[in-house]
């Protein structure tokens, strides 16, 4: 009588533990668990150092307009934080009205259109602009951006239509301002969109193009039409990078924003930035409650990243499942 065999333990679709597979997936869940505990953590230090300033001055912290640390006879000591979260998302928004086309633009050209000899230094060029450190995009923006953009732009525009729209209405003091600083964080997130939109068209498959093609399609037909729509959710999400960096920009908003904390309509007018305020006044606050209240500023921008990271993943989610045709 034959002896049965019995089947090797691959066969039944169970794959065995090997050595070092145990070690190994214990590291990758600690790991893993320790970026989420990381969060947690930040929010948990920034919730519980903001107590004081939160139970002192509550929503007024967040929506108030008057920014006083020094408690005098005739102004009381007094935080509100308005200001700065409202030139965050100012010069943020700015920045991304600004360098998302450009950036969609050139990470189209690089990946679909450049020739293959331009290809290789244009992308080595615009991953430089990313590796720049943010000082110098400040530096270079008081020294030579500030000049020419109140020369070339700034000073005619007020002149002309500054009485009729308030947004750019005069007079233009220091240079420094909301829109100068939008237009220096557009130039510093400019790269880290454009490279991750080449990197996604990328990964497109060619069988997209060349059905397109097949039928008769233009190349820009092909490109709007078949490429665009198979990467939408990643350049999406290389939009969504970019507004994460341009809202946590501090030294190039500390150098260019104004540091004021006057509310103006004029886009032209100094202002603040949440991590410019943190930055400016944390290691010179006059007294426990100023520092909370710069932790509170702090503890309202990281709230303001998770929620719009938040949204950026609901949206990323919804964009995948119509590209599929509604299944999940």
């Amino acid at each position: 009588m034959a002896q049965q065999l019995t089947p090797p333990q691959w066969s039944t679709g169970k794959s065995p533990m090997r050595h070092g597979d145990v070690p190994f997936r214990a590291g990758t869940v600690a790991l893993a668990s320790a970026v989420v505990l990381l969060v947690f953590a930040v929010a948990g230090m920034l919730y519980v150092s903001s107590q004081e300033a939160r139970t002192a001055f509550g929503w007024d912290l967040l929506f108030g307009t008057v920014w006083n640390p020094i408690e005098t006879e005739l102004s009381p000591m007094s935080f509100g934080g308005w200001p700065a979260v409202r030139g965050t998302l100012l010069s943020a928004l700015i920045a991304l009205i600004i360098a998302a086309p450009l950036a969609i633009g050139i990470g189209i050209f690089l990946a679909e259109l450049c020739p293959l000899s331009l290809r290789t230094p244009l992308s080595f060029l615009v991953e430089l602009l990313a590796a720049v450190p943010s000082v110098i995009y400040g530096v270079w923006g008081v020294f030579v951006f500030i000049p020419f953009f109140n020369s070339a732009f700034a000073n005619p525009i007020s002149t002309t239509i500054g009485s009729y729209i308030p947004w750019f209405a005069g007079p233009i003091s220091t240079g420094r301002g909301l829109l100068v600083t939008g237009v220096i964080l557009a130039l510093m997130i400019l790269p880290t969109i454009a490279s991750l939109t080449r990197d996604v068209l990328g990964l497109v498959p060619n069988t997209q193009r060349e059905a397109m093609l097949a039928i008769g399609a233009t190349r820009w037909e092909t490109i709007w039409l078949a490429v665009i729509p198979y990467s939408r959710a990643g350049i999406i999400g290389a939009i969504m990078l970019g507004l994460g960096r341009a809202l946590g920009e501090t030294m190039a908003a500390t150098m260019l924003v104004g540091n004021s904390q006057r509310i103006s309509e004029s886009l032209f007018a100094p202002a603040t930035t949440a991590a410019s305020l943190v930055a400016n006044e944390l290691t010179n606050s006059v007294s426990s409650l100023h520092e909370s209240a710069l932790i509170s500023v702090a503890f309202a921008l990281f709230g303001i990243t998770l929620f719009l990271n938040f949204g950026a993943r609901l949206l990323i989610w919804y964009v995948e499942r119509s590209t599929r045709g509604g299944r999940s």
